[in-house]
């Protein structure tokens, strides 16, 4: 993992049954129960012919049965993208967000008088969940799309421009996805090396950049390398930065990378990985995430979205 300035395939799992095709039949079986029962009828407004009026019992039967035809779905799409069992579902958002600071010894000089963004690596939360974030914008495969929208699993982007601007449409499908983007830069330089201008050169660029090809400029940006310096945060907060994440786990495709001595992930933690595929890497991003997700999962976590806790 790089330093910061201030420093599988298909297999079953022991002790769980394969994914298999019961939960479609629990499925069609719920559905056939939502459709049981007595329910109250009255006629429409302006017209002759009834309504029907779901009771408490039946809205809970087909309630049920949606849940149990989702779970089937996501059953099946795990075993379409060779995942060891589906991916937990994570909390609702929190309705009080968790205060936000520089991770200690993160921090720069006026950090706190000058309101500077904080550079943290893991959110405070007590659920078991990680967050997924990926790192500039090169890789730009179509699966990778698809899976993560068939497995309906969360993550947010940090884009630079020389990397993206060949095909703003692919990061476009991402957003209207749901998926946020975010500051990376215009071109990827090791900030703490550039003047206080060059600096904010890069990150306002980028916020005009985003501004024009999404729609809105991001309150939300990473260090290139995870470099910086006060400079760097000034010249972020004079951009309309308001947090600056790094990470505490990078996943590659063939291994994982931890910031913490004792090499375990942590609840909260964010997680870094790239665009990047065959010409980089031996492997593809499917294989990338397969082995991210697989991993989370077996250790109980679920991957929520960053943003919901800014």
């Amino acid at each position: 993992m790089r330093a910061v300035v201030q420093k599988d395939k298909n297999r079953s799992v022991p002790g769980r049954p394969a994914l298999g095709c019961g939960v479609a039949v629990l499925a069609s079986a719920a559905l056939l129960s939502a459709c049981a029962g007595p329910a109250e009828t009255r006629p429409a407004p302006g017209q002759g012919g009834p309504v029907q009026v779901l009771g408490p019992q039946d809205r809970r039967a087909a309630e049920h049965a949606r849940q149990a035809a989702e779970h089937a779905r996501l059953v099946a799409a795990a075993r379409r993208w060779g995942l060891d069992r589906v991916p937990l579902t994570p909390p609702p958002p929190p309705k009080v967000k968790p205060e936000i600071t520089a991770r200690a010894g993160f921090e720069v000089a006026h950090q706190e008088d000058w309101d500077l963004p904080p550079v943290f690596t893991t959110i405070p939360t007590k659920q078991k969940i990680v967050f997924l974030t990926i790192d500039d914008g090169s890789e730009k495969d179509p699966d990778f799309l698809r899976m993560m929208q068939d497995l309906k699993i969360p993550y947010t982007a940090f884009l630079s421009d020389y990397l993206v601007k060949d095909d703003y449409g692919y990061f476009r499908t991402m957003q209207a996805e749901g998926h946020t983007l975010n500051n990376h830069t215009l071109h990827h330089p090791y900030l703490p090396g550039l003047s206080y201008e060059e600096q904010k050169d890069e990150i306002c660029g980028m916020q005009k950049i985003m501004r024009k090809q999404f729609g809105k400029a991001p309150t939300v940006m990473r260090f290139p390398y995870g470099n910086y310096n006060q400079d760097s945060l000034r010249a972020a907060k004079a951009c309309g930065i308001k947090y600056a994440p790094i990470w505490n786990e990078e996943v590659f495709v063939d291994h994982w990378e931890y910031r913490e001595d004792d090499q375990k992930m942590r609840r909260g933690d964010i997680v870094l990985t790239h665009f990047r595929g065959r010409s980089e890497w031996d492997g593809t991003m499917i294989d990338d995430m397969r082995r991210f997700l697989n991993k989370v999962t077996r250790e109980g976590y679920a991957v929520a979205r960053l943003e919901d806790y800014l």
